[in-house]
């Protein structure tokens, strides 16, 4: 049995490598993750000002000004008045970034699908059971 400072490092690399490969699956618009970031955001809580997208991200407002800029210039997302605040816009998702954010998980899925299927039944009962507990790492 590894040490768990081994184990640590041997998931942190099959983590990376997996996650990396994964998002490499895109849709049409071949979106930056950053891109892609912000139709996900948009699409899980609605309609949001680019300075509450920027702090989900962790990154400076003029950075996200920048993305949802070149979202909006390739129709992904539209910019709008914000209801109550003159000096603020709020950003939503247009039919074609809903469809964007579908086709790139649904190629996602369908190639991560493609791998569990060249596995056996009980490697993939293997990986429910750890998808369970990196979601418990993930939470805490």
């Amino acid at each position: 049995m590894p040490s768990s400072r081994d184990l640590a490092g041997e998931l942190r690399i099959a983590i990376g490598r997996a996650s990396r490969r994964i998002r490499a699956e895109r849709g049409e618009a071949g979106l930056t993750d950053p891109q892609f970031t912000v139709l996900a955001w948009l699409t899980k809580e609605g309609p949001l000002t680019p300075g509450q997208l920027a702090e989900r991200e962790r990154i400076q407002p003029p950075s996200m000004t920048r993305t949802v800029n070149s979202l909006v210039e390739i129709g992904l997302v539209a910019k709008a008045e914000h209801p109550t605040d003159g000096r603020q816009v709020v950003v939503s998702l247009t039919d074609a970034g809903v469809a964007e954010v579908d086709e790139t998980r649904r190629r996602r899925d369908a190639w991560l699908a493609e791998r569990l299927r060249q596995m056996t039944k009980d490697e993939r009962t293997l990986l429910a059971d750890a998808a369970e507990l990196l979601r418990r790492i993930a939470a805490s």
